[in-house]
């Protein structure tokens, strides 16, 4: 599988440990535009999910219509939300 068709310029957010115990989530939406691919490699670089994590988000967008890709604290979930919706994909940050 080639994960190269993203762009790379993208940098990681620093995740803090303190805002894991608050209980927002990042859920994203399937798509016709984007390839498994690039969503595969947003989600290696947003969240920092191996790529086994990032595989399974990726079935359950495309097969579920929609994947719980992180949870943590609101501002958290925003940062990473916008990473993923730089490559257009639909992202929404709710409370738990």
């Amino acid at each position: 599988m080639i994960l190269n068709t993203a762009p790379s310029t993208i940098e990681r957010p620093e995740l803090g440990d303190s805002l894991r115990s608050e209980r927002w989530v990042v859920a994203v939406y399937d798509n016709d535009t984007n390839t498994e691919e690039e969503v595969i490699h947003i989600l290696l670089v947003a969240t920092g999910c191996t790529v086994d994590e990032a595989e399974m988000e990726t079935w359950e967008v495309h097969h579920l219509g929609k994947s719980m890709v992180h949870h943590g604290g609101k501002e958290e979930c925003e940062t990473v939300s916008a990473i993923i919706s730089e490559i257009g994909i639909r992202v929404e940050v709710y409370e738990e």
